[in-house]
């Protein structure tokens, strides 16, 4: 079922905390020369109730979730991980006031997590309520540079089974820059730590917590800090699933490239697993691959339209305004752009459904059940020689078509293409940088050719549709031509691609 058009807006924050202790007194930032003078605004009543699963797998995945009220900015917020010191604040609106309400996540926000919450309840588990004292930060041109902010803070943890949580009380700084501090785009660190340095001067010190509610939750919000497999196979599966949540999260926001990036993702964790079938000891591996497969066919669709909306944009900007001919732009670039959001829609159908829950769910059985080796026990076999026999194999195969049979050539090369692929991915996972550094010179060598076969596929059957509206298909002719031209020079240069590969492996 669609969402409703999203209500939400998406702010940066960069912010540092620290510890204090009751008798320490607030700073002075006076003789800082970024700032001109500061101002006090009234002091703030905040409270805020926390939400995540009963499993808490949001707090594990260093994401916050709470319903504000007070302050200039109540209301839902949402906060992920956007780097050092900094998080992406996604913020909706309170909504009506009826019963009930104030328990219920707007879908908005909880689509945003969903391959991290999937099917599992958000409930309330914890309350925090902070009396806030602000300082505002200004610079020579008037705009606000930094807010400090000199919070009391009363805390409850309302999960789990206790009648009475156990309250908490502690004092604590926040220092957060405002977007005029940001240059360029990029945050301005010298300021931060200027200003971070002016507060550990005055006797405070950093923060034992990232969050106010990782502190209320203490170890039971631990993030995922499991010690990682072994075996270097295992360790590239656990860390390419977590990308796969990060990029899931971009996917939903429509971020540029993010359907991409998500489909090399699934491939990676699909050819890691291949790779390794017998050392994994989940009885779902194989279910697992044939889920992970058709995941990427169906992102397979958006992807197309945007790399061929993309291609042929680039390839028509290049050619002088008299070439470009008829309805081609329509066609092709208007055309493959609508295609794009079709392909995202049924990606994002696909990405709520309880079939794509359960392979999350797989995946992390999968990653769980490999216990850590100890010192000195047996790794799990390294798998680099038998998928370069495999590229070597397909190579050989493509050497015996027959001149003339253009379609099994084109078969046969994109055949290497995902061999060389899964060899990259297993010599990454193993250390062997300029295997994996070969094998991605072969697959991106036959990643053009294949998208060329692709296009020049895409643009006859184009052709023929502008050909029968009586349109001019001049422009598709050269196009065409390009693309012929750009599989030639592929296929000549994979004999050399190839002879440094197998000097790489040896």
């Amino acid at each position: 079922m669609p969402l409703k058009a999203p209500k939400t807006s998406r702010h940066l924050e960069v912010e540092r905390k620290f510890d204090v202790v009751e008798s320490t007194v607030s700073p002075s930032f006076e003789g800082i020369a970024a700032v001109t003078h500061v101002e006090k605004s009234p002091v703030q009543s905040l409270d805020a109730t926390y939400f995540d699963t009963p499993t808490q797998d949001l707090a594990r995945n260093k994401i916050t979730l709470r319903r504000r009220t007070g302050g200039h900015d109540a209301g839902w917020h949402l906060k992920l991980p956007a780097g050092p010191d900094a998080r992406t604040e996604v913020r909706a609106p309170l909504g009506a006031p009826e019963r009930g309400a104030q328990d219920t996540v707007p879908d908005e926000l909880r689509d945003i997590v969903l391959a991290i919450v999937r099917d599992r309840p958000l409930e309330p588990v914890a309350r925090i309520s902070t009396e806030r004292e602000t300082q505002v930060l200004y610079g020579a041109d008037g705009a606000a540079l930094a807010e400090f902010s000199n919070d009391r803070v009363t805390a409850w943890a309302t999960g789990g089974s206790d009648a009475s949580p156990a309250e908490q009380e502690w004092r604590e700084w926040e220092l957060e820059l405002s977007e005029a501090s940001e240059k360029n785009g990029t945050v301005d660190t010298e300021l931060l730590s200027r200003l971070s340095n002016r507060l550990l001067d005055a006797g405070a010190a950093p923060a034992g917590h990232a969050s106010k509610l990782a502190r209320v939750l203490g170890a039971q919000a631990r993030p995922n800090g499991a010690r990682p497999p072994a075996d270097p196979i295992h360790r590239a599966v656990a860390e390419q699933v977590d990308e796969l949540l990060v990029w899931d999260r971009a996917v939903r926001a429509d971020a540029d490239d993010a359907v991409h990036q998500m489909r090399v993702t699934i491939r990676k964790i699909r050819s890691l697993l291949a790779d390794s079938l017998d050392s994994f000891g989940s009885s779902d591996t194989a279910w697992i691959l044939d889920e992970l497969r058709e995941l990427a066919n169906v992102l397979g669709a958006a992807r197309d339209a945007e790399v061929l909306a993309e291609r042929y944009q680039l390839a028509l900007d290049k050619l002088s305004p008299e070439l470009v001919r008829g309805r081609i732009r329509e066609r092709l670039v208007d055309g493959a752009r609508r295609r794009y959001q079709t392909g995202l829609r049924r990606s994002l159908i696909a990405m709520r459904s309880r079939r794509y829950f359960r392979l999350l769910d797989a995946l992390d059985a999968a990653v769980a059940e490999i216990p850590a080796a100890a010192p000195g026990e047996q790794q799990a076999p390294i798998t680099l020689d038998a998928a370069y026999k495999k590229v070597r194999k397909a190579a050989k195969a493509a050497a015996r078509v027959e001149p003339g049979a253009e379609h099994e050539r084109d078969l046969a090369l994109h055949r290497i293409r995902k061999r060389a692929k899964r060899l990259r991915y297993t010599a990454a996972a193993t250390g062997e940088s300029r295997v994996s550094e070969q094998a991605k010179a072969i697959q991106t060598l036959l990643g053009d050719h294949q998208d060329s076969v692709v296009s020049r596929e895409h643009l006859r059957h184009q052709a023929e549709a502008a050909h029968t509206a009586g349109e001019d298909t001049f422009t598709y002719g050269l196009l065409y031509q390009q693309e012929a031209d750009l599989g030639e020079r592929c296929r000549q240069q994979l004999d050399d691609a190839l002879r440094k590969l197998a000097k790489a492996v040896r």
